[in-house]
């Protein structure tokens, strides 16, 4: 398999060339040459456990030798708390995907450990060096550091917007010393980190000097390590209910995890409808109800990790609903950039996709569920979980599954929690082991001056 970028003026590259450059060096998104229909293997594949269903899955877009992808993969999952990796559980007509029982209790652990391992194995044939530079709205980092802490050959420079995650998403960062890490707090909001992010990856002398690489999920092995718990949940949720198809509803920040579902989808996994979930910032909600994407002002809410309005993976999708023409892409990317706004037409019968619908919570009706949730059913959503579960509740349809991802352990939004329900009924010993524990972290200005300053600065001292 090789890989293409959605702006269309690289030549096509490896599989390992594609994880190690990130983002494309044409400023556009890698993405597969093709997307395989696997419509035929899917009988074959249903009774897989989760890490063969991850092996059989990926190979597919893989060049590395079998044996060794599968023992990257049997390594990556070797740390999650149940034997089931990504366990689906059923609670009051719906399905929870519960993706949270990886290192730091986030769905980023599926991917990220996965990517830690695979770079590690890249490396470590190159006899290269490796400084990967990242921006997080929360979850990312933490999962990041986690899957590159200790390793060699691998630094890692990872961006937060300051005070605009929960204390403990920065306590798991932050608190992590090991000599490779680098916490950066940003003096702005997450779309300031991602694009002094963008910035820098766009200066090719920089990155190449420098050997960037990126954890984001512009790394289409985020996606693809994403892609397999569709599959996997929903082969467990129609053994259980006899269904033909089911849907799912995402929390909805950089577009990311919902178009990993997009791409399980087009390789043939029976989906309805891919339910996209906002919070407040609503930017991508508005898109597929009325075809306008614009740039309003970041809403600091509950569920921090969906404080987004440009969602970088949203370049891919595009890309599809395009009919894959990569000049008209790069044409509306660079109006875009511009003036904050893009705009795409309806088709005939109002949809701007067939999969996707979508709907926003606010802050309100997000407590509302968590605590009818615990109330009702002694079940504890995380918020993002909770901005899901409600959008999903309005799309459901009796006799139609519907999957919902939970993105993050309750335990990390624990004031959340107990602003909801009054209570403090949510922990987790690894989140109660960072009390007290030492951190590092720089405050630096929302330049990206500053924060090549500082890269260059640290990876010259070493």
């Amino acid at each position: 398999m090789k890989y293409i970028s959605t702006r269309g003026e690289i030549n096509p590259v490896s599989f390992r060339e594609a994880v190690m450059m990130g983002l494309a060096r044409d400023g556009g998104l890698l993405i597969p040459e093709e997307i395989p229909d696997l419509t035929g293997c899917l009988a074959a594949w249903k009774k897989l456990s989760f890490v063969e269903l991850a092996f059989e899955v990926m190979r597919l877009y893989s060049d590395l030798p079998e044996k060794d992808l599968k023992a990257i993969v049997q390594r990556s999952y070797s740390k999650f708390d149940v034997k089931e990796i990504t366990p689906v559980v059923p609670v009051n007509g719906i399905y929870i995907l519960e993706l949270f029982h990886g290192p730091t209790l986030a769905f980023k652990d599926v991917a990220l450990q996965f990517l830690g391992n695979l770079f590690e194995y890249i490396l470590k044939e190159s006899k290269q060096e490796l400084n990967i530079l990242g921006a997080t709205s929360g979850d990312t980092g933490s999962a990041a550091i986690q899957g590159v802490r200790g390793r060699d050959s691998m630094r890692i420079f990872v961006m937060h917007p300051h005070n605009r995650v929960s204390k403990i998403q920065e306590k798991q960062m932050t608190s992590v010393l090991d000599g490779n890490v680098y916490n950066i707090a940003i003096e702005g909001t997450f779309d300031d980190c991602q694009n002094i992010m963008k910035t820098i990856f766009c200066d090719l002398e920089f990155k190449d000097k420098f050997s960037l690489g990126s954890i984001n999920s512009i790394n289409w092995a985020r996606v693809l390590a994403q892609i397999v718990y569709y599959f996997y949940a929903g082969f467990r949720v129609m053994e259980k209910t006899g269904a033909e198809k089911i849907s799912f509803s995402v929390p909805t920040g950089n577009f990311g995890d919902i178009f990993a579902g997009y791409v399980a989808c087009r390789m043939g996994l029976p989906v309805n409808k891919l339910v996209l979930a906002t919070n407040e910032n609503d930017i991508l909600s508005r898109f597929f109800n009325t075809g306008e994407y614009s740039i309003g002002k970041v809403v600091e809410t509950l569920s921090p990790s969906m404080d987004i309005q440009v969602a970088s993976n949203f370049e891919r999708f595009l890309y599809y609903r395009l009919g894959e023409n990569a000049v008209l892409l790069k044409e509306m990317m660079l109006s875009f950039s511009k003036s904050g706004k893009l705009n795409l037409q309806k088709d005939r019968d109002g949809f701007i996709d067939r999969t996707i619908i979508a709907g926003s919570s606010d802050t309100e009706t997000t407590l509302s569920t968590i605590r009818n949730f615990h109330h009702e059913y002694s079940y504890i959503l995380d918020p993002h979980t909770a901005v899901g579960v409600h959008v999903a509740m309005r799309f459901k349809k009796e006799g139609e599954p519907m999957i919902c991802l939970a993105t993050a352990h309750p335990a990390k939004f624990s004031e959340a929690i107990k602003k909801a329900t009054g209570k403090d009924i949510v922990h987790h010993p690894s989140i109660d082991a960072l009390e007290g524990m030492p951190t590092k972290c720089e405050p630096l200005p929302a330049s990206v001056a500053a924060v090549r300053d500082y890269i260059e600065t640290r990876i010259d001292a070493n």
